[in-house]
């Protein structure tokens, strides 16, 4: 077995989800690569030294540069806010890295192409964070269509919704600050993937995007006003001639984890709601009457990458393992030398996606993917 340096940048939420992932994933599927935790980075000397400790990394730095020079790191994973995306995930090509970005690639369209451009000019690995779509029912829902179990493609409904920011007194933060930061930056990204995963390429969309809650208290006192969005809605048409719409809120009251769809064709359809993930619901068309509708089929060993954590069918897999099966897809993409499923120019078509929902809500009409791509 190989030995494999990771390089964290960000030591928050998913720095440390992806620490615990590459500390367990090389047990958990047994891969011919281990990765070892090498250096962490994060803003104050003190915190890296101390997320160096609890998270078990060899080394830390508060300088992203250092992190990606070092020697013993021979992958990096940019799990830092999306400005910083672009310029790490550079210098790691220019020096032959392969590289996990979180979503989304960066602040916008420009970060992203850059992004890309640089990727495939080094001919490097390169992989984008889109974790929710690796369930195993998800993952299950994608082979089903696939395989033409529910026929063509002829709507597709999704949703991203959450209510952390319901609560209007909730106070102003980063959060509520910088347009890369609102709804369309930070859920958004979620569900276009998973609607381009499930149904395919968008050829065109008509979206409308809000801010419902104006100001927040702010956090020394007073009135900040929000510079970002709430929630947004568009509908779309996909290449394959399927309708579609799409629904993200962070003001969704009452809902936690709130990445659902629904996919229907001419044979049959698909649900799913990711606060019950390991459910699939299916339906199968040509059932008799009385017979027919949704059948429940809750996730086990049959399914792709569940084995890998437990043998029992309806236990279940939860938050921490899609980032475990990330670490598998990303190690097995270095080890083979190509890149897995979604790279950067998949990331980058969730951007052109969303560039395009932004100008429908600024201009008011339906706009083609094709002109986002072709400036």
């Amino acid at each position: 077995m190989a030995k494999l340096g990771i390089g964290i940048v960000g030591g928050g939420y998913m720095g440390k989800a992806h620490a615990v992932a590459y500390a367990a994933v090389g047990a958990v599927f047994d891969t011919p690569l281990r990765p070892s935790l090498a250096m962490i980075c994060t803003t104050t000397e003190s915190g890296a030294a101390e997320k160096a400790r609890s998270y078990g990394f060899d080394r830390s730095t508060v300088d992203w540069r250092m992190l990606v020079a070092d020697p013993s790191v021979d992958a990096v994973v940019i799990a830092s806010p999306q400005e910083t995306h672009r310029d790490i995930a550079l210098a790691s090509f220019a020096l032959g890295k392969p590289v996990f970005c979180e979503k989304p690639l960066g602040t916008g369209l420009e970060d992203g192409r850059a992004m890309l451009k640089a990727a495939e000019a080094a001919g490097v690995v390169n992989m984008v964070g889109f974790n929710y779509i690796r369930t195993p029912a998800s993952q299950l829902a994608r082979d089903i269509i696939a395989s033409g179990e529910i026929g063509e493609i002829t709507y597709f409904r999704g949703e991203h919704t959450e209510d952390f920011l319901a609560d209007r007194t909730a106070p102003a933060s980063w959060r509520t600050r910088g347009r890369a930061n609102g709804c369309m930056g930070d859920l958004a990204p979620h569900m276009v993937n998973g609607a381009l995963a499930l149904a395919g390429p968008i050829e065109s969309l008509v979206a409308d995007i809000e801010t419902v809650h104006a100001e927040r208290p702010g956090p020394r006192g007073g009135r900040e006003a929000v510079d970002n969005d709430d929630q947004g809605q568009f509908l779309c048409r996909f290449e394959n001639g399927a309708m579609g719409a799409i629904f993200i809120s962070r003001i969704a009251t009452g809902r936690k984890m709130g990445y659902a769809y629904e996919v229907f064709g001419n044979k049959g359809a698909i649900r799913f709601d990711q606060e019950d993930q390991n459910s699939l619901w299916l339906c199968k068309g040509g059932a008799a009457p009385g017979r027919d509708g949704f059948t429940r089929i809750l996730t086990g060993p049959e399914h792709p990458d569940y084995l890998a954590f437990c043998q029992g069918p309806g236990h279940g897999t939860g938050y921490q393992d899609q980032i475990i099966i990330e670490a598998k897809d990303f190690l097995r993409a270095i080890e083979t030398g190509e890149s897995v499923w979604p790279t950067f120019r998949d990331g980058l078509a969730v951007s052109e996606v969303i560039a395009a929902a932004w100008r429908s809500s600024g201009e008011k009409r339906w706009v083609s993917v094709d002109e986002i791509r072709k400036g």
